[in-house]
This record gives structure tokens, sequence and C-alpha cells, in this order.
């Protein structure tokens, strides 16, 4: 008996219609949110993070005029993760730039901890923050009361673009340490940990393909990761390297990956 091809899924071989497993039974592939971990365990030190390493280690906050300090790098460079380890360790009352709309807002959620425990203050992407109003409140009351301020961005503050004349010569006066990009053996590295993150199982000449063609930056390792789970779920299928090569395609057509300015296929801004 002559079989039918395997992509006729309308049919049994036998010519019978194929009977569908009820919804009831039927798996579907969900796309549960990844959530990363930033443990000072799983931060991985290198050169490119060395002298921010130093400054967030100084004793006392020693060097931070006015207790402030501000780390800045591209997407994926790891200042987040240093971000909520720092803010862990200190106690801090830890938020999102975007989350800056009311100048009460540390005392509300002291107020709401029940203890107005918070020691520190920790702002991720601060240079998102929309209302600079409420931003220059919060360094003015962290200032007040004594409490150290680390700021995360995509750039120094001098290049923020802020209008209240206040809070720029603030942001000026705050001394900010750039991370750098990491070196071939921090991207292979760090790819490797976000593959075992989202629990992905890569065979090493994937990897290899993958690294000597993806742009060479902490971000697009992230969105590859990302890309290789996602794809990996809709499609049922384990990473091999057809695969690897769609989600790889899709990538390296974002607009922003067109920048050629590194030299390796583009700077890739891609979260």
């Amino acid at each position: 008996m002559q079989r039918t091809g395997s992509h006729d899924g309308a049919r049994q071989t036998d010519g019978a219609p194929r009977r569908e497993p009820p919804d009831s039974i039927r798996q579907l592939a969900l796309p549960f949110a990844h959530r990363p971990r930033f443990e000072r365990a799983d931060f991985l030190a290198a050169d490119s993070n060395a002298d921010a390493l130093a400054w967030l280690s100084a004793p006392g906050h020693g060097g931070w005029p006015q207790r402030r300090l501000a780390l800045w790098g591209e997407a994926g460079s790891g200042k987040t993760h240093l971000l909520h380890v720092w803010a862990a360790e200190h106690q801090a009352l830890l938020l999102p730039g975007t989350a800056l709309r009311d100048r009460d807002l540390p005392r509300r959620e002291a107020a709401r901890s029940g203890s107005g425990r918070w020691r520190a203050i920790a702002v991720d992407d601060a240079d998102a923050a929309t209302d600079e109003t409420a931003l220059l409140h919060l360094l003015n009351a962290a200032q007040e009361n004594r409490l150290p301020v680390l700021l995360t961005a995509r750039s120094a503050p001098s290049r923020w673009g802020i209008t209240l004349p206040d809070l720029d010569s603030r942001l000026r006066a705050t001394p900010s340490v750039s991370i750098g990009r990491p070196d071939e053996e921090m991207l292979r590295i760090l790819l490797l940990r976000l593959l075992v993150e989202r629990q992905l199982a890569v065979a090493p000449p994937v990897i290899d393909w993958l690294l000597a063609r993806l742009p060479r930056t902490a971000a697009a390792m992230l969105a590859a990761a990302r890309g290789l789970d996602e794809a990996a779920l809709a499609s049922g299928r384990r990473v091999t390297r057809a695969l690897a090569a769609t989600v790889l395609a899709g990538l390296l057509a974002w607009p922003d990956c067109a920048d050629a300015g590194d030299g390796e296929g583009g700077t890739a801004r891609l979260l």
C-alpha cells in the first residue's frame, strides 16, 4: 500500500478521515514569560565590567559624590543584573524609570511595605523617565535622607537630553561608569548561560554556527536566545541548524541591525 506524504494531515494512509484529538487532551504550546536570574553568583565578571564592579564594591560608597552613581551600557551588558544585585544587598527601593510619576513614590512604597526599611534607591532605565520633575524630587529626597542612589541607562547622563536645569546639573555631577562590549569568550559564555536559563539543549556545532553570524553584542545574544526559545516552543521541535537559521534571518531583518559600525554585521539594538 502506498503511503501518502507526511504533510497530508487531513487523511490517514488508508484514505479515511483522520480523527483529531479533542481539545481537552490536545497539548498547546503556551508562551510562558522568561524570568532572568539576577543573583550575584550568576553575574559574569569580565574586563568589560571591571570598572563597574570596582565602583559598586567601594566601601561606604566611597567616591560617589552626593552618594549617586550611574551605570550605562548597551542592552544586555549586565547593568540591570548589577542593579538588582546591588539593590538586594543594600535594601534598596528598586524602580523602573517609567514609574517615576509621583514625587512621594518612595514614601508611599515604604508605607506600603509596613516598615519603611529602604536604605537606598535603585532606578533601572533612568534615561527612560518621562517625568523629569519626579526624578529630580527622588534625587533630592535621597540626598536629604543620605540614601545612596544607583541609576542605569543606555548612555551617560550628559546625553539624556534633560530639559530641567536643576535635574541636568545634578545628573552631570553624578559620576558615571560605562560597561563595555564583551569579548568573544564572554559572548559565548553569555549565550550558553541564556540557553541554559531557558532550558534549551543546543548542540555545540549549532552554537558555533550562530556565534559566527550573530552581531557581536550582548543584545544580539539575548535576542537569539529568546528567538530560539520561542521558535522551538512554537514548532515543538528541538533547536537544529535549520531552526537557528530561520531565527537568525528574522533577527538580521530588523532595521536596527543594518548598522555595520562594528564590522560584524551590525551593532543590533535588538532589545
